[in-house]
């Protein structure tokens, strides 16, 4: 995400995404030019950004993380570029840059769109492949099985992709991308348009979830990955932030199970940083909150309650096991 100077909208004040990526993928067999290699890779991925957290999760439940490395930048980014302001002297210790810029301008000389995460970069060429997130996360599934760990879900299984998929486009239109489009609207319409969306999507999902531990089958999916990076966000950053503010989460007893639950589950709430996530809504988004004040609430202490939802049956990793312990370097502060 760019800063909100130079956020694209419609006419009518409509939020527009740019969805144009680098697209190339990283498989198996090399048909891109770019085949699976450990160790050729790194992952660049702010902890703050809801669509690099997909790819953080999702590398981490695999069990990837020899295979492929791990950049953090920091919360906080201007108009021109992600930096890599937590690392030692300001520079990622693998690609050698203080600004993801450079990597994309080493794919693409003056490359003319925004500097996006998650973003794989070809370490020897110090070039991004690809900033395609929803493709990302699908490959690291599907194309690195060479290199997950004994026991990594199945989190793309073929018999149920069809289901995943449609489940995933309606809350990208409706929630993942529903909430932007609510913060970021320039008119009463588009904004209210967005509003009503996001909560209809939201009370669907309620339904949906009630009966059932997770969106798609009796295991953790894709599909539950993408939802939950926006709901656990919820109302740290897009409930007051972005003005959806019908409900929190916390008032939405099925979506706040359902969130604990999954946060909870080894790979997802130990990714998680709720002070970089308030940091980098409230300290870079200056049309929404020109004074850059970051709220020190809410109490997220809640999420360690307990959710119930087991008793809905379903395993969380099919017939896998849980991911390890979180590797040195990579540990979130834990909550309390």
């Amino acid at each position: 995400m760019a800063a909100d100077d130079t956020i694209e909208r419609e006419a009518d004040g409509s939020f527009a995404r740019d969805t144009r990526y680098l697209d190339a993928r990283i498989t198996a067999d090399g048909r891109d030019g770019w085949p699976v290699e450990p160790g050729r890779y790194r992952l660049v991925a702010a902890r703050a950004c809801p669509w690099a957290s997909r790819a953080i999760i999702v590398r981490r439940l695999l069990g990837l993380e020899q295979a492929l490395s791990l950049g953090l930048p920091g919360p906080t980014h201007d108009e021109d570029s992600w930096t890599f302001d937590l690392d030692p002297d300001g520079r990622d210790p693998v690609l050698g840059i203080e600004r993801l810029k450079d990597a994309y301008e080493a794919a693409v000389p003056s490359y003319p769109r925004g500097i996006t995460v998650p973003a794989i970069v070809d370490v020897p060429t110090g070039a991004v492949v690809t900033n395609d997130y929803q493709q990302i996360t699908i490959d690291l599934e599907t194309q690195w099985q060479a290199y997950q760990r004994d026991g990594a879900p199945e989190l793309y299984p073929e018999a149920l992709r069809a289901q995943i998929d449609e489940i995933s486009e309606a809350n990208y239109r409706d929630v993942n991308n529903a909430v932007y489009e609510a913060g970021f609207a320039s008119s009463q319409q588009a904004y209210e348009r967005a509003y009503h969306r996001l909560f209809d999507q939201l009370d669907r999902l309620g339904e949906r979830l009630a009966d059932q531990r997770y969106l798609v089958g009796d295991t953790i999916t894709e599909a539950d990955v993408r939802l939950w990076v926006t709901l656990v966000r919820f109302d740290a950053a897009y409930h007051g932030h972005f003005k959806a503010n019908r409900h929190k989460l916390t008032e939405l007893p099925v979506l706040w199970a359902y969130t604990r639950d999954l946060f909870q589950t080894p790979g997802f709430g130990d990714t998680i940083d709720f002070v970089q996530i308030k940091q980098h809504y409230y300290g870079v988004h200056h049309t929404i909150n020109p004074s850059g004040v970051v709220p020190l609430g809410p109490d997220v202490s809640g999420f360690l309650t307990p959710h119930h939802r087991a008793q809905l049956g379903g395993a969380p990793f099919g017939d896998g096991t849980p991911p390890g312990p979180v590797p040195d370097g990579e540990r979130v502060p834990p909550i309390s």
